[in-house]
């Protein structure tokens, strides 16, 4: 609960509550609200208990952080055995390492595609791929100084 105060926040709250309470009142304050912490952790306690009395003896391994999301859904990836037969089956680098193969042998022979395409005769037809050194006649931008 008090794990994130930093020590600036906790002089500032020190120095608030001897500005607020004083100095002659403080050590009292200080054990009242001691003593409703441990009344309040007392009581919770109790009723952990009293529900878990309630539940009956097939809960006896009960806890109430396991009601949190994410404890809960660990601790059911982590004891089902279904799942462990499956995780250990599923080998995640053997289907990654498949994946990297695959695309570098498409990445290949799209290489040697294009390479083959590059070295076709220059009789069998344009090669597209390529920019001609020089436009055609009709393919020339026309400039027209008076056009400005």
């Amino acid at each position: 609960m008090f794990n994130d105060i930093g020590a600036l926040e906790l002089v500032t709250i020190v120095v608030l509550a001897i500005l607020v309470f004083g100095p002659d009142k403080l050590p009292k304050v200080i054990q009242d609200v001691s003593g409703v912490i441990r009344k309040i952790r007392a009581f919770s306690d109790s009723a952990k208990q009293d529900i878990r009395s309630e539940l009956g003896p097939e809960f006896k391994d009960f806890e109430f952080e396991d009601l949190n999301p994410k404890n809960f859904i660990r601790k059911q990836l982590t004891e089902n055995e279904d799942l462990k037969e499956i995780r250990s089956s599923f080998d995640l680098r053997k289907e990654l390492n498949d994946v990297t193969d695959a695309v570098n042998s498409k990445e290949a022979d799209s290489a040697a595609a294009s390479a083959g395409a590059a070295a076709t005769p220059a009789g069998t037809g344009p090669d597209l791929l390529k920019k001609p050194a020089t436009p055609a006649a009709d393919q020339r931008a026309r400039f027209d100084a008076d056009a400005t």
